[in-house]
């Protein structure tokens, strides 16, 4: 059984998801002889799933009427072009080579429901790499609950102090501290409308070449609250 256990939120984090989410978001505009919107536009709503880029495309919310169909509609097309542009974030790599090299076990927790994370996770060749993987479903709840990732470490055998959280919405540093796991606020993701500061995780990464000395601090010391 691993000694620690890093888990890592996905869109926004891991990986650059939000050019796929963008265009099937841009897509619902389409079939409304909308004009797309920019891409700049719709990305800091990317990790928000349907929810947030229908609200950002459309104006619309979960209580409208044609609510249900459209965001069914979003994630059929995005289903069908989701591998398209989406990719790593720049450094994740590198920092993914690391945890290999220091015999650290790692997994991710999203939002994302299995049928569309997994494809994904596959396509990007971390499945044989990580140690365990929750999706939205995979549980009865989603974040900002913390069951999701007590989940994830109970499948890994990880105390929840000794597993540290790293995401780019506020709910996911929610849930990390809600499950007694230190938090890590990765604030080169989608998170530009709001202030990753005011989410009191307990560091912050500015990119993800910032996370391995955060990580390494946490494991060697169990210590990583920033001054």
């Amino acid at each position: 059984m691993p000694n620690h256990l890093i888990l890592f939120d996905f869109d926004g984090t891991l990986a650059d998801t939000a050019p796929d989410l963008a265009a099937a978001a841009n897509r619902q505009r389409q079939y409304r002889d909308l004009p797309p919107l920019p891409y700049e536009d719709l990305r800091p709503h990317a990790s928000q799933g349907a929810r947030g880029l229908l609200r950002a495309a459309l104006g619309m919310m979960p209580e409208d009427p044609e609510y249900a169909a459209t965001r069914q509609r979003f994630l059929d097309d995005y289903a069908q072009a989701m591998l398209v542009h989406t990719c790593l974030f720049p450094g994740v790599e590198t920092l993914l080579d690391r945890l290999a090299r220091q015999t650290l076990a790692w997994g991710i927790v999203t939002n994302k429901v299995e049928s569309l994370a997994l494809p994904i996770v596959r396509h990007l060749a971390l499945d044989t790499r990580c140690t365990v993987t929750v999706g939205g479903d995979t549980t009865p709840y989603t974040k900002p609950h913390p069951e999701p990732l007590l989940h994830a470490a109970r499948q890994a055998g990880v105390s929840p102090e000794r597993c540290i959280y790293i995401g780019d919405d506020a709910r996911d540093i929610q849930a990390g501290k809600a499950a007694g796991m230190a938090t890590v606020a990765a604030a080169y993701g989608y998170c530009s409308l709001d202030d990753p500061a005011r989410w009191d995780a307990d560091a912050i990464a500015l990119s993800p070449a910032d996370l391995w000395p955060i990580i390494e601090r946490w494991a060697v010391r169990d210590r990583i609250r920033q001054p």
